[in-house]
């Protein structure tokens, strides 16, 4: 049957299940991702006024915010009205959860029409469980295998999934995409001792031709590989899609897994809350991830007013999911930093780009000495060594007055060999490259190959001990 268009973009969401494009077909629904920008944003603007008057109706967490900031979803005329509604950040989402277990007062369906139960890990506080109806979870897939076709993959395609199958959203995204896609599937997982040589043994065995993780999981792949006498060109993959962590918009880490697999690297993800978290996606004209705004309506905006800035301009993402009922986010704060170009794209889709993804986090910034620094442009640069071994940790002190930025690097067995002039006169190179791009110095200090553990998950590379100082000073004191 044709691909439904625009027209046919109801509330709820319903999408025909037998539905998928020729092969050939470069989009998945034609019209949706190539009208002019200025027609689908009327659209949008219904379905915003639509959604809040569900979620208004439906969730007293809504009610309440919106009734004291004044607003009501009949009074969003445009999307510059829209930029009134005030912004939703994770830790409102916790406390609601705290005071209204499980799902939150948000959760704006009965609990027992929730499918599936994911969530946050908890790591920097209470846990966030995410409540998906059943709905929802075929919305996120058939919004996820339209992102997958715009990036190459069809239902040829074996797609092998590396990564958590647990509360991350990460994986299981990617798996149900792939199905609905019509592509065969590999969850192969991660996080078990010893599995990084499974995942090799059976790259090389099943040569899946598309391949999903975390970058830092792929490089670790790959140089588990190289330990173990292998080429990871021998597996075959042709495309690589990643999500979870910084890394695939950056030039040096692109070329590094490009170059180690002989694949084309796409980046993709915003935040589990807002699942279709592809909503933020590459598609095959690598001009930077693109903003499905069919899907997930994105702001970029400025982090202190959450109004939206200008078409050039840097700011934090806000997110307003466009198709799910369980648990809608509506202008999700993410402090996450981007930049935003107006479109279209050269693969012809008419949305938003983000020409280098998201490349920091706003509470990941820290600052050395007046500098603003993100630990992005550290990896950046050190992904760019010839003799770079593969990890490296940022720290932080403060011993007197001044704060200091130390860089622990791993360097490769060659130049070990090459004795430690050569380590010195690479460490001083390495800080003159640091200097430059971070405004700032940094000392180097060469570490062998493989102190760091590897990750199967995010990379956690920043150790900021100057808070541990004060409050030894301050303890030593009393």
């Amino acid at each position: 049957m044709p691909a439904p268009t625009a027209e046919f973009w109801s509330w709820p969401p319903r999408y025909d299940e037998d539905y998928r494009p020729a092969n050939h077909e470069r989009y998945w629904f034609r019209v949706r991702e190539t009208m002019p920008p200025d027609q689908r944003d009327a659209l949008i603007l219904s379905r915003l006024r639509a959604v809040m008057a569900y979620a208004y109706d439906r969730s007293a967490f809504y009610r309440r915010k919106w009734d004291e900031a004044g607003v009501h979803p009949s009074g969003i005329r445009s999307l510059g009205d829209f930029e009134r509604v005030p912004p939703v950040t994770k830790e409102e989402l916790r406390k609601e959860q705290a005071e209204h277990e499980p799902f939150g007062d948000y959760l704006c369906v009965p609990e027992t029409e929730v499918r599936h139960v994911h969530g946050t890990s908890g790591t920097t506080g209470r846990p966030t469980a995410f409540g998906i109806g059943g709905s929802d979870w075929r919305a996120i897939a058939n919004a996820h295998a339209r992102v997958m076709w715009a990036m190459g993959v069809r239902p040829s395609d074996t797609v092998f999934v590396a990564s958590f199958f647990s509360l991350y959203m990460g994986s299981w995204g990617a798996l149900i995409g792939a199905e609905r896609l019509g592509a065969r599937v590999f969850p192969f997982g991660a996080g078990v001792s010893g599995q990084t040589r499974r995942t090799v043994n059976w790259l090389r065995q099943m040569r899946p031709s598309v391949f999903y993780s975390t970058p830092s999981y792929a490089l670790h792949v790959a140089e588990v590989a190289a330990g173990e006498g292998v080429d990871p060109r021998e597996f075959g993959v042709r495309l690589l899609f990643f999500s979870g962590e910084p890394g695939a918009s950056i030039p040096a880490i692109r070329h590094r897994i490009e170059q180690a697999y002989g694949g084309r690297v796409f980046d993709s993800g915003s935040m589990a809350e807002v699942s279709p978290w592809m909503a933020l996606g590459e598609s095959t004209a690598g001009a930077g991830m693109l903003c499905w705004q069919d899907l997930v309506y994105t702001e970029v905006a400025d982090p202190r007013t959450y109004a939206r800035v200008p078409y050039g301009a840097e700011g934090t993402p806000l997110y307003t999911t466009l198709e799910r009922t369980s648990q809608p986010m509506i202008r999700l704060l993410s402090n996450d930093l981007t930049r935003w170009e107006e479109g279209p794209s050269p693969c012809g889709r008419t949305y938003p780009i983000l020409p280098r993804g998201i490349y920091g986090r706003l509470d990941d910034m820290f600052t050395v000495r007046g500098e603003n620094i993100y630990p992005a442009a550290i990896d950046e640069v050190l992904c760019e060594l010839a003799d770079y071994g593969g990890e490296h940790r940022i720290v932080i002190s403060r011993a007197e007055a001044m704060d200091s930025l130390t860089v622990q690097v791993e360097h490769s067995e060659k130049l070990a060999a090459a004795g430690s002039t050569v380590v010195d006169r690479w460490c001083r190179d390495t800080e003159r490259r640091l200097r430059t791009v971070l405004g700032v110095g940094a000392t180097v200090v060469p570490t062998p190959p493989g102190t760091f553990p590897r990750t199967e998950f995010k990379a956690r590379r920043v150790v900021d001990d100057r808070d541990l100082l004060h409050r030894l000073r301050t303890e030593e004191r009393r």
